[in-house]
């Protein structure tokens, strides 16, 4: 049966900005729970849930070697730090964000 959880369960979060991109690194709290965001984990699943923040590509990368997903959200920050009024400009509570989406487990 499958059953949605919020990826806080499967994972940990970090993220960071290069000008108007948000960089978000998930990584997997064990290798189980990576097959499972590399399957849940999707450009137009980020997109959707960061609906009115993303207004550009997202693109999806999988690290096999560490476990990890590494997502990058171009048009993200309005701006970039130095041209936005948003109250966080790098970006650094997207990944807290992040890990509030939910996913489908098998379990």
């Amino acid at each position: 049966m499958n059953k949605k959880v919020q990826l806080i369960e499967l994972a940990w979060a970090r993220s960071g900005d290069k000008g108007d991109r948000s960089d978000l690194g998930i990584i997997a709290k064990n290798e189980e729970n990576y097959q499972i965001l590399k399957k849940e984990i999707t450009p137009a699943k980020v997109k959707a849930f960061f609906k009115g923040i993303v207004f550009g590509d997202v693109q999806v990368f999988t690290m096999d070697n560490i476990g990890a997903i590494k997502v990058v959200m171009d048009k993200a920050l309005g701006g970039g730090a130095t041209n936005t009024l948003r109250w966080d400009v790098t970006g650094k509570s997207m990944a807290t964000a992040i890990l509030r989406m939910e996913v489908e487990t098998d379990t």
